[in-house]
């Protein structure tokens, strides 16, 4: 299974907003600051998934045919 750069970036994102809106909305309340946590954990989210490349699967040996 191959998933792309961008579907583990929204994942991701999606992952981190929703986890610091929770928080935030612990007190009924959100806020201007809680606003911006919740932009910049999603950015940071954006950010870190986008500069680690992706695992380039393992080469595999081959057989010769000649056997």
């Amino acid at each position: 299974m191959r998933i792309s750069s961008i579907a583990k970036s929204i994942v991701a994102g999606l992952a981190a907003g929703a986890t610091a809106a929770v928080t935030a909305v612990q007190d009924g309340v959100l806020d201007t600051g809680e606003g911006i946590t919740i932009v910049l954990a999603i950015l940071g989210a954006w950010g870190i998934t986008w500069a680690v490349p992706n695992r380039q699967p393992p080469q595999r040996a081959t057989l010769p045919r000649d056997l």
